[in-house]
């Protein structure tokens, strides 16, 4: 897919949500066109800003392009939004709108955040995709085969993302 752009770090923490000195870290293996994610993202989100600092939710790229169409062009604008500082903007508007995330619609969305609409769509955007790539490899190379998947401090949680058994996980 390319190398990676110099000012791309492939720091697997990049997109961190909570204190960067929570003790506690969740991964989450995640696909932006996820219906299953979307429904898990105010779960971890609550946990993270209930836990007084001591979780912080961190988000890797895990497109299943063969059943979401849209997930891998989704997953590369977020890239191009979070060179902007803005990851959670596009992350969110996906989720509110998961059935518009063709390139007009993610023009829109880099529009309404003051971004260039033309670095979140098209030849622009495949900068990103050796970003997207390494998590997606990272995914696979933990067994993650659909999504959320999650870690927890490194070791893959199956129990439910419900905010009481997520707490109870990251208390432990």
């Amino acid at each position: 897919m390319g190398s990676v752009p110099q000012d791309s770090p492939l720091d697997p923490h990049r997109h961190s949500y909570g204190s960067p000195t929570a003790p506690v870290t969740i991964v989450e293996f995640g696909d932006l066109e996820c219906p299953y994610c979307r429904a898990a993202a105010p779960v971890l989100r609550d946990v993270v800003a209930t836990s007084d600092g001591r979780v912080r939710l961190v988000w890797r790229h895990f497109p299943l392009f063969e059943v979401h169409p849209h997930a891998l062009t989704a997953a590369l604008a977020a890239e191009a939004f979070a060179a902007h500082g803005r990851f959670w903007d596009l992350h969110d508007a996906a989720f509110a709108h998961q059935d518009r995330l063709a390139d007009p619609d993610l023009r829109r969305y880099a529009s309404e955040a003051g971004i260039d609409p033309d670095e979140v769509v098209g030849e622009a955007v495949q900068r990103w995709a050796p970003a997207v790539e390494a998590d997606y490899l990272e995914g696979l190379s933990h067994g993650v085969g659909g999504t959320p998947t999650l870690f927890i401090d490194g070791t893959r949680y199956t129990g439910p993302i419900t905010p009481d058994a997520l707490r109870a996980a990251t208390t432990t």
